[in-house]
């Protein structure tokens, strides 16, 4: 999540899709930061989640869908 003065302004969810996967699922950012890279972010938070915890990911949100498709070489180690 994305916070500012208390209030939520963008936000990626994801599910265990068993012991080695995370489904990335959605993907929301606030008006006042899009097109701020914020969504990136994002994504990039997950993938380093992702990472530490040595599992995949098969994101099923299409921001993060294409994000981590057009990117594929950033983000090969961990996506499924």
């Amino acid at each position: 999540m994305i916070h500012a003065e208390e209030r939520e302004l963008g936000q990626m969810t994801y599910v265990y899709a068993g012991p080695e996967k995370i489904i990335m699922d959605y993907t929301e950012i606030g008006e006042e930061l899009k097109g701020q890279g914020a969504g990136k972010k994002l994504v990039d938070a997950g993938a380093d989640f992702a990472r530490e915890k040595g599992i995949k990911i098969p994101p099923l949100c299409p921001f993060a869908k294409a994000r981590m498709t057009k990117n594929r070489e950033a983000y090969a180690d961990v996506l499924v």
